[in-house]
């Protein structure tokens, strides 16, 4: 016997096919139901869409001048194709490794430091008794994370001159005699990794202790009438339940690993130390806006942000694999 359109067939029968188009038309009918009764939330959500539509997705059109020889005048779509010529000539440029050199040398620098300090600072602060102290710590450690980048960059500026700076100052108590930490090149990936780690990892150790403070106390209870130190239930409990985190969080700090802040590094960078400072991001804002090189620093950035998609992706495929705790 045939069947007709809708899915029955001559004895009036409905055939699986048929059960299966009306089964997803009752669960799209759900949905929009469901979707209506909870309006109000979408409305929430709306000026965040919005926000994003408008200032992220709507203007990655712009990414077609890094194809182009773009001249303003003749507009992104009148402006002459040139393909991956604009890669190309980055790629073969002299600055190339220079640039790739610093920027994962300063982001590899952080990671290894700024990640594990707020590992440490959580389980040490977990296991202060005396509630006075560990919020004074706590308000201590993360109130620079509030100090903004130009008044951070001002300070340390300021703290380390040669003439003035109060660090300098303190090792001439020892005989040491002053040191240009701003105009050495030597000097610039540690000043701007320890002044990071300094700003930042008490911010980092609050999403910590939020996960510590998930662990069930009865956890510990057992532990301690078992005969557990601990130094023993700090490894086989409280580590544990902060690893899920700890692997969401590696996997977004690599994912930006080429992605190096330029603000901070453009307001410390000066003439003296470009040999060790300048990264990415801070060659794109010099080529593009102060060059009027558009085309070329387009095809720079989306090489930067290719490199960090890729680096996303592919570790969050590995932790997902490895681990089973990953971004999606």
């Amino acid at each position: 016997m045939s069947s007709d359109p809708a899915g029955t067939n001559k004895a009036g029968a409905s055939t699986p096919e048929g059960l299966s188009i009306k089964h997803m038309k009752q669960n799209r009918q759900s949905q929009w139901k469901k979707a209506l009764q909870t309006w109000q939330l979408y409305i929430f959500i709306l000026p965040a869409f919005l926000y994003f539509l408008i200032f992220h997705y709507f203007p990655m059109y712009g990414v077609l001048i890094a194809f182009k020889n773009y001249v303003p005048t003749m507009g992104v779509w009148g402006s002459e194709w040139v393909g991956f010529q604009h890669f190309t000539d980055f790629f073969d440029s002299y600055y190339f490794w220079d640039l790739i050199r610093n920027t994962l040398g300063i982001s590899l620098y952080s990671l290894a430091l700024g990640f594990p300090l707020p590992i440490l600072l959580a389980l040490s602060l977990n296991e202060v008794k005396d509630s006075i102290f560990k919020r004074t710590v706590q308000t201590v450690t993360y109130a620079p994370h509030f100090i903004s980048v130009v008044v951070m960059s001002g300070m340390i500026i300021a703290f380390l001159s040669p003439s003035t700076g109060m660090v300098n100052h303190f090792l001439g108590l020892f005989g040491i005699g002053p040191i240009s930490f701003m105009t050495e090149p030597g000097w610039f990936k540690t000043v701007f990794v320890m002044s990071d780690v300094w700003q930042n990892t008490g911010w980092g150790t609050i999403i910590y202790l939020a996960a510590l403070a998930g662990v069930d106390p009865q956890r510990h209870e057992a532990a301690i009438v078992d005969g557990a130190t601990r130094l023993q239930r700090i490894w086989y409990i409280n580590i544990p339940a902060l690893i899920p985190t700890m692997i969401i969080l590696l996997i977004l700090n690599t994912g930006n690993l080429l992605a190096v802040g330029f603000e901070k590094i453009l307001l410390l960078q000066n003439s003296l130390n470009m040999e060790s400072s300048d990264v990415i991001a801070t060659f794109v804002y010099r080529v593009g806006l102060l060059d009027a090189q558009y085309s070329f620093s387009a095809a720079v950035g989306l090489f930067n942000a290719l490199i960090n998609a890729a680096l996303l992706i592919a570790v969050n495929q590995i932790s997902k694999k490895v681990s089973e705790t990953s971004l999606w």
